[in-house]
């Protein structure tokens, strides 16, 4: 992997000392005025052109390449990202051949999921970070080659995601390190805690990501590799509405709202309930009985940790009462409304949260852990795959951690690790 210190930054000023004996130099080249030159700015990638790309477009650092199985959404990013101030930017329909190129140093994975895991540990083989769109992972098998390829590799990786380090947590009101600062200093008492996720608390499921049953076989547009698409995953006859724009209601790619957001919810809360490093031993779902294709919605999934700390997503909006955090002595609500006396005032007199990194440029060039990583990443993406796995089978499962297993339950194991059509196999 090129050093973009040492060996770059050398190239390009010996270039820049030739120029400057016949032409002015641009400021921005030298790095005055604060801007950073090109010798030091790391070089990006996109793989996958669709909606969630185009917010990765204005990230920090210089796209060279997009990557799409869709030429006409490629051709799209492509010059979007050149009238971005991009130059060269290239396109590619197989995303092998940007990860072979020696000169990008971030890979960014704006995939449907059931392809962030060949991509992320094909990356990582190739010294590449990475900065892969939410959830982490399919399945938890994927998450566990990931984050195994990751760390083997030792690249950087972040899930594009941000809750845990910056901006308002949803409906709690506040940043999730205020929160964590609470539950910490003891505000509303010791555990086990019950976290209600909810329209009532403030989090949407958004269960219009649903998929549709007996979708009837339609024709291929010309532009656009569907083979290449499904990848991984097995095959089933064309129809538009299982790519796209509405893919994240098919069990094969995603897993409807719960695929969307969980990492958005879900990561915060194992950050302020201090269980970066749990799993849940249980996980219990009340919903319909579930196609085995389309994706459909849920009423209740509930976690259970080991000191019996729960989490409930509240699908149905059941409980109108139902506060974000409660604890032995004392709740908080929705906008960080509580029942605990002089709690603002105790709040401003306890330390704050250990600092994270959340700038994922300074994790690379400093050689640091990004906030949100593949570790604890893996686990809140774990939750999501658990939800998923109890809402898919319509059962209540019991979990070991230590084995990433079903306790006494095949059918719900044959879904931790999924089996991959043969073209597609996940990199050992």
């Amino acid at each position: 992997m090129t050093d973009l210190n040492k060996i770059s930054r050398r190239k390009a000023l010996g270039n820049l000392a030739s120029l400057a004996t016949i032409s002015i130099v641009p400021s921005r080249v030298l790095g005055l005025n604060g801007q950073t030159p090109p010798s030091e700015e790391l070089t990006r990638a996109l793989l996958g052109c669709g909606g969630i790309s185009n917010s990765h477009l204005g990230m920090p650092g210089r796209i060279l390449a997009v990557c799409d199985v869709d030429s006409q959404r490629m051709a799209q990013r492509q010059g979007q990202a050149i009238k971005r101030g991009n130059k060269d930017v290239k396109a590619y329909a197989d995303f092998r051949e940007i990860i072979a190129r020696d000169d990008i140093d971030i890979i960014h994975t704006c995939t449907p999921p059931h392809w962030h895991a060949h991509m992320a540990i094909a990356a990582a083989k190739a010294g590449k970070h990475i900065w892969g769109e939410k959830p982490m992972s399919r399945t938890i098998g994927e998450g566990l080659a990931m984050k195994k390829a990751i760390q083997k590799a030792d690249v950087k990786f972040r899930i594009n995601t941000w809750f845990r380090f910056k901006s308002t947590f949803y409906g709690s009101g506040v940043t999730a390190r205020e929160v964590r600062k609470a539950v910490d200093g003891g505000l509303i008492g010791d555990g086990p805690y019950k976290v209600t996720l909810s329209g009532v608390t403030g989090f949407n499921w958004k269960f219009n990501w649903v998929g549709k049953k007996n979708l009837k076989e339609q024709p291929i547009p010309k532009h656009f590799d569907y083979d290449t698409w499904l990848g991984p995953a097995p095959y089933k006859p064309y129809h538009p509405h299982r790519t796209h724009g509405t893919f994240r209601g098919y069990w094969d790619y995603d897993g409807g709202g719960l695929g969307d957001m969980g990492q958005h919810y879900l990561d915060p809360i194992q950050y302020i309930l201090n269980k970066d490093d749990e799993l849940p031993v249980s996980v219990e779902c009340d919903a319909d009985p579930q196609d085995q294709d389309a994706v459909g919605s849920f009423r209740r999934i509930t976690y259970t940790y080991k000191d019996g700390t729960q989490i409930i997503l509240d699908g149905a909006n059941k409980d109108k009462s139902a506060a974000l955090i409660e604890g032995s002595e004392g709740k908080i609500m929705r906008g960080f409304k509580t029942d605990v006396k002089g709690f603002a005032e105790k709040l401003k007199k306890l330390p704050e949260p250990e600092p994270q990194v959340g700038d994922f440029h300074q994790a690379i060039r400093e050689n640091k852990k990004f906030a949100l990583n593949e570790e604890n990443g893996f686990n809140s993406c774990t939750l999501i795959n658990l939800g998923k796995i109890a809402h898919r089978t319509n059962q209540n499962l019991k979990f070991d951690p230590k084995k990433m297993q079903f306790i006494d339950n095949a059918k719900a194991n044959a879904l931790v690790h999924q089996k991959d059509r043969d073209k597609w196999k996940l990199p050992s």
